[in-house]
């Protein structure tokens, strides 16, 4: 019996945005937000885009975006989902830990606090990274150039977002964060 790789991959990501809603219900109110344009350029539409890449149809079939990069051997998808399900896991249990200070924009809340317990003790941005996980699973999951490309601009929309959150973090908390900064890497434990 083969594993039904996309109706499984769009399930975990369909729980992972009912969570993300869900969660987001009480957060406090904010001090600083980044304008709203600025983020619809930035961060929602190559969210979209990406999405639209992953999308389970047969949209890009026959087209270089639905060439496999991996072969289409039954091993391949499993260690896919299980990346997709670490991913989403991980950026959960971040998103849990930074309870109601976390935004789904650039944003300073109202008495903001500088969390560096539970996965900020080893990443700075622990979402972006369980989120990156998670895109990569489902790439490589999928097999297909698509999942790649969504992947790429996942990772340079994530990477423009982390840096303007890290100068207003480091504007709010200072030495604290910098020092913050030194010791635990942005993404990837000990690598970046």
């Amino acid at each position: 019996m083969q594993l039904p790789v996309e109706a499984v991959l769009n399930a975990l990501w369909i729980l992972f945005v009912a969570y993300w809603v869900w969660s987001a219900r009480r957060v406090k109110g904010a001090s600083r937000t980044e304008p709203a344009w600025s983020r619809l350029l930035k961060y929602w539409l190559p969210l979209v885009v990406a999405a639209l890449l992953l999308e389970p149809g047969r949209l890009y079939e026959g087209s270089v975006l639905g060439a496999r990069f991996l072969p289409a051997a039954g091993w391949v998808a499993p260690p896919g989902v299980v990346m997709t399900l670490a991913g989403l896991l991980f950026a959960c249990w971040a998103r849990h830990v930074l309870g109601s200070n976390w935004s789904a924009v650039v944003q300073l809340k109202q008495n903001h606090e500088l969390i560096e317990r539970g996965p900020y003790r080893h990443v700075r941005h622990p979402i972006y990274t369980g989120l990156l996980l998670a895109f990569l699973g489902t790439a490589v999951a999928l097999g297909e150039w698509r999942g790649l490309l969504a992947l790429a601009i996942v990772a340079v929309s994530f990477w423009r977002k982390l840096r303007l959150e890290e100068r207003w973090l480091g504007e709010q908390f200072g030495v604290a964060y910098a020092d913050y900064m030194r010791r635990v890497k942005a993404l990837i434990p000990g690598v970046l």
